[in-house]
């Protein structure tokens, strides 16, 4: 295989300071979900909604009136809505001020794409004159287009050609049928828990191993006739369904979370990667890195450049652009990406894809500027430590209060699983049966760790998952630090 090498100049990234050890990782989620859950005493949690009803009440009159014209009062899934969302007025760096002037340090870092911190000045700067010049969108070619396709392959082994889409998920239903297109087989594989979007293929066997169509409610079956599951770290599973597949006309793709589902909740054994490679090159499968997550946190080459595996085609969005909009991208070797080129009427075999806004002039300028920010900053590799200080501090915490609960990081994307909701053992049928009740109350558990977070002047991720960023100095992690045990010394 022909594969591209990275420049001298992109050593193997450092935003990844060391692999967890997921053998003790994967004994410790056990042992935690064998166990009944731990909540806050109620008498703290009683005090932690005393908080929203006292401090909140700008957020808590937006929320109720946000529920008349919003379905559930929330647009994105990550607007921490218990006891209800929080009406944000202002970002800057490693903080977010709400709508009744109560600031917090924000870890949610609007779901990993602002490496940088958010609202980052030299990034907003250039953006300003772009809109003065341009505007946001001509429908045209921009320079910026080709600087940012230039600077992602430029970085990426796996990237030769890159084609801009709308975001994450649009990224991946284009990758998906170009790897359909290209391969001319129809069957693809994921990683059972990843999350991939919510195109109609891909909601499947989502959050939770094992579940297949669990969420798929208005999606026809056959549109996730093709899509198959297989567990987390289980090579022999993968390739058993590659050999069955093999004699009914084969697998198109392997696509997968180079860290592991959910941007690692269930972590991968550190050769896990590159012993798919080996099985997608020996069954004639592409390997679909979706690096939405991991480019560009585990550095600039991303998950990619610090495993050393090249997949076929990467997919990308987030950090693509900075925290800005129209964040997504296909990128791939370069006989596989001409299957995309785009134009009105063309006869040549293509896997067609579209959009008005995509790789608009605001969202390029938006993303080479953050890109070329985040390179000249070591931002990744800054981000990273700061997790790991972070994570470290966590884990000390845990220990000392004698908890069981558990603190890991990979770089800058730091774990704090509390409730294990997202751990619970699936493997089967029976087993999903049975955790279903559990899942309820482990689910609610998470909300209300989530809740205390905020009450305590800390954005998290839906209570689990935490994003540091390059504004995340010492003190800032001190302070965070503080704030952490201050709640998890109320369970």
């Amino acid at each position: 295989m022909n594969v591209k090498q990275p420049p001298a100049t992109l050593a193997p990234s450092s935003a990844v300071s060391a692999w967890p050890d997921t053998d003790a990782l994967y004994r410790r989620f056990d042992a935690l979900v064998k166990q009944p859950i731990r909540p806050l005493r109620r008498d703290a949690m009683a005090q932690v909604l005393n908080y929203f009803e006292q401090r909140c009440r700008t957020s808590k009159r937006l929320s109720e009136q946000a529920r008349h014209v919003i379905p559930g009062g929330v647009q994105h899934n990550l607007a921490f809505n218990y006891p209800f969302p929080l009406a944000v007025t202002q970002v800057d760096g490693a903080h977010m001020t709400d709508a009744d002037g109560n600031r917090y340090i924000d870890f949610l870092q609007a779901g990993g794409p602002t490496l940088l911190g958010s609202n980052y000045l030299p990034v907003r700067t250039k953006v300003h004159a772009l809109l003065d010049e341009c505007g946001p969108v001509t429908g045209l070619l921009h320079e910026y287009e080709i600087k940012l396709a230039e600077l992602v392959c430029d970085a990426m082994p796996g990237v030769d050609m890159l084609r801009m889409m709308g975001s994450g998920t649009e990224a991946v239903m284009g990758a998906i049928r170009l790897a359909r297109a290209y391969t001319g087989k129809k069957r693809v594989i994921k990683i059972g828990g990843g999350y991939h979007g919510w195109s109609d293929p891909m909601v499947y066997g989502m959050r939770l191993p094992n579940t297949g169509r669990m969420e798929a409610i208005g999606i026809p079956r056959g549109a996730t006739a093709g899509t198959q599951e297989s567990p987390p770290n289980d090579l022999a599973a993968i390739r058993r369904k590659l050999q069955w597949n093999r004699l009914r006309g084969g697998t198109a793709a392997v696509i997968v979370e180079p860290f592991g589902p959910e941007s690692g909740t269930r972590p991968v054994t550190r050769d896990f990667n590159a012993q798919l490679r080996r099985l997608c090159d020996e069954f004639g499968s592409l390997l679909i890195f979706d690096e939405v997550v991991t480019g560009f946190r585990a550095g600039m080459g991303g998950a990619q450049a610090y495993f050393g595996v090249t997949p076929d085609l990467t997919v990308l969005g987030k950090c693509l652009t900075g925290g800005y909009p129209m964040a997504g991208a296909i990128g791939g070797k370069r006989d596989i990406m001409m299957m995309l080129v785009g134009g009105i009427g063309t006869t040549a075999k293509r896997a067609f894809v579209g959009g008005t806004l995509t790789a608009n002039p605001l969202s390029c300028a938006a993303g080479y500027f953050a890109l070329t920010e985040i390179q000249r900053t070591d931002a990744a590799a800054k981000a990273g430590r700061a997790g790991d200080r972070l994570c470290q501090g966590l884990e000390q915490i845990i220990q000392r209060l004698g908890l069981p609960y558990v603190a890991y990081n990979i770089g800058s994307i730091v774990h704090l699983q509390t409730s294990g909701v997202m751990l619970l053992d699936t493997s089967s049928l029976l087993k999903l049966v049975r955790v279903r009740n559990e899942a309820k109350e482990r689910k609610h558990m998470m909300e209300e760790m989530g809740a205390a977070y905020a009450a305590h002047g800390l954005i998290t991720l839906a209570g689990s998952r935490i994003y540091t960023s390059l504004a995340d100095t010492d003190a800032v992690i001190d302070e965070a630090l503080n704030g952490f045990e201050d709640v998890l010394k109320l369970a």
